[in-house]
């Protein structure tokens, strides 16, 4: 093994891969933009009126297409992708195993004994069949149920992957279960439409005919070398090192943060960009982070669905990408100890078919009072479903994430900044009821007529905060770099649709009962939302021990692990929500919950097992046999000075006994960690073998690492078998 580590230090010392793939951008990015996307521009050129004006109903109005038109638009579709060199296609989704998937059938149809045609049909576009029985299903289908499908989705554009045509797509089981991340998505974002929709025309702009939530990802990652990955066994199947001693030299200086790109990751950079672009992926920012070898990427914002599969679709490029440049990318939240882990920070807000940010002020006290309708009731939707929020970020990998003084903790605030703050302290003091003139008069010109001012001014960012508002959105930092944005996006698309609708019937009700005027009327709803949502608003640090404390007596949940986050999700209020709003069934939520726990049980045993085989088959080998250095050396001293050889060999006998130490301690706690895992696996229910690997398992890792950080310190650096830290981190 050791041979492998300097082998692949050699390659890397001999290779200059900075000219071997540099990159040239061949014109102007935005002449490639779309390139291979069927874009609204090549369906103008390729379909009829009528198919085109059918296919924009679907995207625009959730119209349905006929299947003659389907036929017309798969038509199109085949000719506009032959012309580019492609030879099959593919429902592309994303099931619950947190990537994506794809079975790809060809054009070619043989039709006589030597003749055959290049067909695609509208039921080949509407629907495939993947077998469903080896996906996770948390128990809705049977092994040998096998049947699923896979229908399109006209809402996200297809696009071309090599020489495939990509289709996105949701995917369902026989009985009608989803069994993907996407049609959750897709019907939370049709409630929140409609929702935000209703109060749009009924109180603020009756042209609003449509409301369409906006996603902004920002995609962190770490890029290693590919032959210093392939010498480490716990990054090639885990994804993370499970062990090495920190570097001398790690962040600490803050060199990396913005720093100059090295040339190398430059080049894989700018291929990575223009593929993307050309996949209709608008990227436009990218920068060091601030662990060594840590980069981030970032887009234009979109609509969220197409946002979802945007940095789905850019994750598996990437991978791709690094590959040809001889890098390995990784998307582990916590790759390396003592570094930064990686997040996927999401920047949500909600706009009109009219071209508004309705959490942006606008230039009069009607569009502040907009601002502020939709800006409180999120903070009242966090408020109510804080734990849910907390349950859609929860993972195994996340959880070594979060509340590490890189990342906001696990209690859920929101952060809206001292100004913000304080007018919403003011609205608290509105008169229950009517209003006088002077009061209206008031409240629109001294409190809501300056938010435009505030925000202009207010432009800080609490890092800190898992939920914090950013002067025309709201960003989610809790997000981890593997998760797929679909799940957090679901769920506070949920939240704010069903806060939106108990606020329209709330305001309804006191303009119909109590006879209060409009404004009047959304005042004292907002003026009860902020008084109950004041206990989530948090202005300070949220890494600090105190502030854990204040949560707890705030009445804020502190979900640190995720068994503790997912004991959470079958709660009764979660169920009605996703039930009412027609997102998920009662069955459905078991189902997923299930299968988080199951995955989460499965991580942390293949860690463990792969932690075990490093110690035992790499570290204790290593270290017998510079121990048995040692011993040789001693016995040699011993020959030469005879009795006198204890103090020249002081150091040696130390170290021996030292070794033996923790020889004997990685022997111990190997098979501690081998047999809880196999006791958790014993128990009878997920949720309690989740709870037994979070408490039993997860504490030897330490153990583990401990022993073995300490003899990578000690042990002959010629001998040691593993990667180090300083050279994945710093060898470029």
């Amino acid at each position: 093994m050791a041979n492998v580590r300097f082998k692949a230090l050699e390659l890397l010392s001999q290779k200059d891969y900075r000219k071997e793939n540099a990159v040239q951008v061949p014109c102007r990015l935005s002449e490639l933009f779309c390139e291979h996307v069927f874009s609204e521009e090549t369906m103008r050129e390729y379909l009829t009126k009528e198919a085109f004006a059918s296919i924009q109903g679907a995207i625009k109005r959730n119209t349905k297409i006929q299947r003659d038109v389907a036929d017309q638009i798969a038509q199109a579709m085949k000719d506009w992708a032959m012309s580019k060199g492609v030879t099959h296609y593919t429902h592309w989704f994303q099931p619950l195993t947190g990537t994506t998937a794809e079975k790809h059938d060809s054009f070619f149809t043989p039709f006589e004994s030597d003749r055959a045609i290049e067909r695609f049909s509208g039921n080949m576009l509407i629907q495939q069949e993947p077998d469903a029985s080896s996906f996770p299903n948390g128990g809705i289908r049977n092994t040998f149920e096998a049947r699923g499908y896979t229908a399109w989705d006209p809402t996200s554009p297809a696009f071309i992957m090599d020489t495939t045509l990509c289709i996105p797509s949701i995917f369902i089981s026989y009985t009608g279960e989803t069994l993907d991340y996407k049609a959750p998505l897709l019907r939370a974002l049709h409630e929140v439409d409609e929702a935000a929709t209703d109060i749009c025309r009924s109180y603020f702009d009756k042209n609003v005919t449509k409301v369409t939530p906006t996603l902004g990802w920002e995609q962190e990652y770490f890029l290693v070398d590919s032959a210093l990955y392939q010498s480490r066994p716990d990054l090639v199947i885990t994804g993370k090192t499970l062990l090495g001693h920190p570097p001398a030299k790690g962040q600490q200086l803050d060199d990396h943060y913005f720093g100059s790109i090295p040339t190398r990751v430059m080049n894989f950079m700018k291929e990575l960009e223009i593929r993307s672009i050309q996949l209709g992926i608008p990227v436009t920012t990218r920068h060091n982070e601030v662990a060594p070898n840590q980069f981030e990427l970032a887009p234009m914002y979109e609509e969220v669905n197409v946002a979802v599969d945007h940095n789905s679709l850019l994750m598996d490029l990437m991978a791709r990408v690094a590959h040809k440049h001889h890098f390995h990318i990784l998307f582990h939240e916590k790759p390396f100890a003592g570094m930064n882990g990686s997040g996927k920070h999401n920047n949500w807000s909600l706009a009109t078919d009219t071209g508004e940010n309705l959490l942006s002020p606008g230039v009069n006290p009607k569009k502040n009072l907009q601002f502020l309708t939709f800006f409180v009731n999120t903070l009242k939707a966090v408020h109510d479903y804080a734990d849910l929020l907390r349950v859609s970020i929860a993972s195994a990998g996340n959880d070594h994430r979060l509340g590490a003084n890189e990342a906001p903790p696990a209690i859920i605030s929101a952060f809206i900044g001292s100004q913000l703050f304080g007018v919403l302290e003011e609205l608290e003091k509105v008169t229950d009821g009517k209003l006088s003139p002077q009061e209206k008069t008031d409240l629109k010109l001294n409190v809501v007529g300056k938010i435009p001012n505030i925000l202009l001014d207010n432009t800080d960012r609490n890092r800190t905060s898992p939920f914090a508002f950013t002067g025309n959105k709201f960003e989610i930092r809790a997000v981890g770099s593997s998760a797929n944005c679909a799940e957090v996006m679901t769920v506070m698309n949920a939240i704010a649709a069903k806060q939106l609708r108990t606020f329209k019937t709330e305001v309804d009700q006191l303009i119909e009962k109590e006879g209060l005027k409009k404004d009047e009327a959304i005042f004292n709803v907002l003026r009860e939302y902020i008084k109950v949502s004041k206990n989530i608003m948090f202005e300070g640090d949220g890494y600090s021990a105190e502030w854990a404390e204040e949560a707890v007596g705030r009445g804020l949940s502190n979900l640190r692990t995720t068994p503790e986050a997912l004991s959470r999700e079958l709660d009764p209020k979660f169920v009605s929500l996703f039930e009412e709003l027609g997102i998920y069934t009662a069955r459905e939520m078991e189902a997923r919950n299930e299968i988080k726990l199951e995955k989460y049980c499965s991580v942390v045993a293949i860690e463990g097992r792969v932690l075990a085989d490093i110690a035992r088959n790499h570290i204790i080998p290593c270290a017998i046999k510079y121990q048995n250095r040692l011993i040789d050396n001693v016995k040699g001293l011993k020959e030469i000075f005879g009795e006198s050889f204890q103090e020249l060999a002081a150091e040696q006998i130390s170290l021996i006994k030292d070794i033996s130490g923790h020889i004997a301690t990685l022997k111990n706690e190997v098979e501690n960690i081998l047999a809880e895992i196999n006791e958790a696996r014993k128990l009878e229910t997920a949720h309690e073998q989740a709870d037994a690997f979070c408490r039993n398992v997860i504490p030897y890792f330490a153990k583990i690492r401990s022993a073995a950080d300490a003899l990578e310190m000690m042990v002959d650096d010629e001998l040691w078998p593993m990667t180090k830290y300083r050279e994945l981190l710093f060898t470029r």
